[in-house]
């Protein structure tokens, strides 16, 4: 076999697109008439669809954007929620130097969100400055992220600079009566604010208060074991609707005339409640998996039943488990849709969407605004998906 046989291509029937195609598209003649078919119809779909979607009545979107980003928050104030985005861009730039590849993920579709919401109100006409801000808030992402990795910000004051952000961005939102900033009271909160802040709050409570639960229904002491799991057994036993009726609506009634929960504490405290029953169940199934052997080495070596969980039991079980508790918020994000139903006059995206339909001028405009708030879950769900995965791949869930 000479030097110029040993370099020719290998035939184009064995690799290479068309051996690709042969082999997964017409293979055979029901496959190649299968292929044709399919084909078209989704050329037809294609067509169709692009059709729609350049005749599509997208004013209903463009001119109500305000609404569906922030509701009836005074747009006069709106620079609060500027300025809270802002201080989440630097933060999670920040975080993502010092992180894995799951929080670069959420650092990624931030900035790339912020910046897809500035094309979107340059084109509604709400204004350039403040579609130049949501750029630039942007930008502080990426600002931020390469700040730190010149010089890594320690992750002690990180994570301490987050848990100062939550109360103080939550505080900055609504303000208090008295102050230079005025109030802004929560049922002027709405559209994908609300939904925004409805997620993030019942996510960041329900899951410690989960984990809590999956130990004491584990636990030897009995009291506690039962408690915790009549808890869980209820309250997977009713309907979420269920358990933001009575938050909203019943419980006003056992409290005193002069104590008045706010409609936002009360959907958050729903949601929490609800969701933690499930997070316990997932982690309660991630702490059977842990092998005994590991519980019997962690005693043999005189850790007590507090070091024994923090150090051994919880990070293998909570590794475990990422898939179903990342499955789990997903759903409660888009959960959150519900808290309309309840009452208490909260208007989140969908609500919004709703009220817009409502409008004389937007009658039969229904397609369009479902479509544009469907691709607003699916931007934000599919942002936790892939955050998962990067999450898993990391910690190596499934390979070891």
């Amino acid at each position: 076999m000479t030097a110029d046989t040993e370099r020719l291509p290998p035939p184009s029937d064995v690799v290479g697109p068309r051996a690709w195609l042969r082999t997964n598209l017409f293979g055979s003649w029901a496959s190649s008439a299968l292929t044709v078919v399919l084909g078209t119809v989704l050329l037809l779909v294609a067509v169709l669809a692009a059709q729609w979607v350049v005749n599509a009545r997208w004013g209903v979107v463009t001119e109500n954007l305000r609404l569906f980003l922030i509701g009836q928050y005074p747009f006069d104030q709106a620079w609060r929620i500027w300025l809270a985005l802002a201080g989440l861009s630097v933060l999670a730039g920040l975080t993502a130097a010092n992180s894995g590849a799951a929080v670069r993920t959420l650092a990624l579709w931030l900035a790339a969100g912020q910046s897809l919401l500035g094309a979107l109100v340059f084109v509604s006409g709400l204004g350039p400055f403040v579609a130049a801000a949501l750029v630039f808030n942007a930008a502080l992402v990426w600002v931020s992220y390469y700040m730190a990795l010149r010089r890594p910000v320690p992750r002690r004051p990180l994570t301490l600079c987050w848990f100062l952000f939550v109360p103080l961005a939550f505080v900055l939102l609504q303000g208090w009566a008295g102050s230079p900033l005025g109030a802004v009271p929560t049922r002027l909160w709405g559209g994908l604010l609300l939904t925004f802040v409805l997620a993030v709050a019942s996510i960041v409570l329900s899951f410690p208060f989960g984990v809590l639960l999956a130990l004491g229904r584990r636990s030897d002491l009995p009291v506690l074991r039962a408690l915790s799991t009549a808890y869980i057994e209820i309250v997977r036993g009713v309907p979420l609707i269920t358990i933001l009726f009575t938050a909203s609506i019943m419980l006003p009634f056992f409290l005193p005339l002069e104590i008045r929960v706010d409609a936002l504490v009360s959907a958050i405290g729903g949601l929490t409640l609800f969701s933690a029953a499930y997070v316990a169940e997932n982690v309660r199934g991630g702490l059977q998996a842990i092998p005994s052997g590991q519980i019997e080495a962690a005693n043999a070596i005189g850790l007590n039943a507090f070091q024994r969980n923090m150090y051994i039991v919880l990070p293998q079980a909570l590794r475990t488990v990422i898939p179903a508790n990342v499955g789990l918020f997903i759903s409660l994000l888009k959960d959150t849709t519900l808290v309309f139903i309840a009452g208490g006059g909260l208007l989140e995206l969908l609500a919004i969407g709703r009220s817009v339909l409502a409008q004389p001028q937007w009658f039969g405009a229904h397609l369009e605004v479902y479509v544009f708030i469907s691709a607003v879950f699916f931007v934000l769900c599919y942002t936790m998906s892939q955050a998962s995965y990067r999450l898993e791949a990391a910690m190596g869930v499934g390979k070891r």
